[in-house]
């Protein structure tokens, strides 16, 4: 199933992450390799024009086949492969950095995976279950909203080069920050409620221009998810009574944005973000469901694995940035145009992806996926 063009269906996510160990590993470094089926070079290509065409895809869930069967398929073969080259060649460091990328971007998929089969779900109107044993921890009563001061002047942001972290990660540079403060948690369901209940989908004061054409055009006066009552959300567990206590999510940037002006403060840029989450030692357990679970921090809290934030910051490249060397470099430098950074990782993101430099971004108007913001002021208190 492909509920709308930006979800990609179940089996294509998984096609497509074998498509990529196969077209970026074996045939760069096993000699002769034979690809497992032609056609399948076209049908699984997401975007990288530089190695060829591919299927559309908004029309990705047209392709009742190949079957699941043969997508199994597949995937044992290149699997097998792969084993086999790192049998050989496990030691070598081109072959090393290619598969932990692999590996990567599969983890990738699999938060896309769970986003695209909850919105696909969502459109049923039973409103089934994607696990209906999933545990959703309760929110006790968090404080008053209240900031911190934030690191101000110039300040070094970015990936520090221990461990893997993505190219749009880097390089590590100087940035300059102005006085400000950050909010110390993530905006809750119930202070959004505040918002939809004053009037805040009618004002147009409130808005970005792009953003209340948005909201006219899709009829939108609540998060994607909420019921029209405003009493019930639809969760990867099913249809559960909203969390006034828990962070808001899959929230659009524009109302983010919004909301941010109707409460008199404005987003966090991503270096604010950034640097407030340096202070903070990611510290967290595992769910049984494998989904993270952070713990409370001492200062700006919420700042893993909750929800992806919105950040002020237009999705760009770092001064210096160098992009991947041949097709891989279409990875994420492409993608540095019209679209917002996000920070922080959401609840169904890999827990190893979960860091102070990782960043990714979506268009503005995107929901679908666990996406939620905390607030920033000019100024020290």
């Amino acid at each position: 199933m492909q509920s709308m063009p930006d979800a990609s269906p179940a089996k294509w996510h998984l096609a497509h992450v074998t498509w990529f160990f196969e077209r970026f590993i074996l045939e760069e470094f096993v000699k002769g390799y034979q690809r497992f089926n032609e056609q399948y070079d076209f049908l699984f290509n997401s975007y990288y024009y530089s190695v060829g065409q591919m299927h559309a895809r908004p029309r990705r869930g047209m392709l009742t086949r190949p079957t699941l069967a043969d997508v199994v398929a597949y995937r044992s073969h290149v699997d097998n492969a792969v084993l086999e080259l790192l049998s050989k060649r496990a030691d070598e460091p081109e072959v090393q950095s290619r598969v932990t990328l692999g590996l990567n971007h599969e983890q990738q998929h699999q938060e896309l995976l769970l986003t695209d089969i909850k919105h696909v779900f969502s459109c049923n109107p039973m409103l089934p279950a994607v696990n209906a044993e999933l545990a959703i921890p309760g929110s006790g009563a968090p404080a008053s909203y209240s900031f911190v001061d934030g690191p101000s002047g110039i300040q070094q942001v970015g990936a520090t080069g221990t461990g893997f972290h993505f190219d749009n990660e880097t390089p590590r540079h100087d940035a300059l920050l102005h006085e400000h403060r950050i909010g110390k948690r993530l905006v809750t369901n119930n202070e959004y409620r505040e918002f939809i209940d004053e009037g805040g989908y009618a004002d147009s004061n409130l808005w970005l221009s792009d953003g209340w054409a948005k909201i006219a055009a899709g009829g939108w006066n609540r998060p994607l998810y909420w019921s029209e009552d405003l009493e019930s959300e639809f969760t990867l567990g099913g249809l559960r009574s909203i969390d006034k206590h828990a962070p808001v999510g899959h929230v659009s940037y524009y109302e983010a944005d919004a909301f941010a002006r109707w409460a008199g403060a404005r987003l966090p840029t991503e270096f604010e973000w950034e640097l407030a989450a340096a202070e903070q030692e990611i510290d967290g357990n595992l769910l049984e469901s494998g989904f993270w679970q952070p713990a409370a921090a001492s200062d700006s809290s919420q700042l893993f694995g909750d929800v992806w934030e919105w950040t002020l910051s237009s999705y760009l490249p770092y001064p210096g940035f160098v992009p991947l060397e041949g097709s891989l470099g279409e990875y994420n430098g492409k993608f540095m145009c019209n679209q917002m950074t996000v920070r922080g990782g959401s609840c169904v993101s890999a827990v190893d992806h979960i860091r102070a430099s990782y960043r990714s971004f979506f268009y503005p108007d995107a929901r679908w996926q666990f996406l939620g913001f905390r607030l920033a002021k000019d100024g020290l208190g």
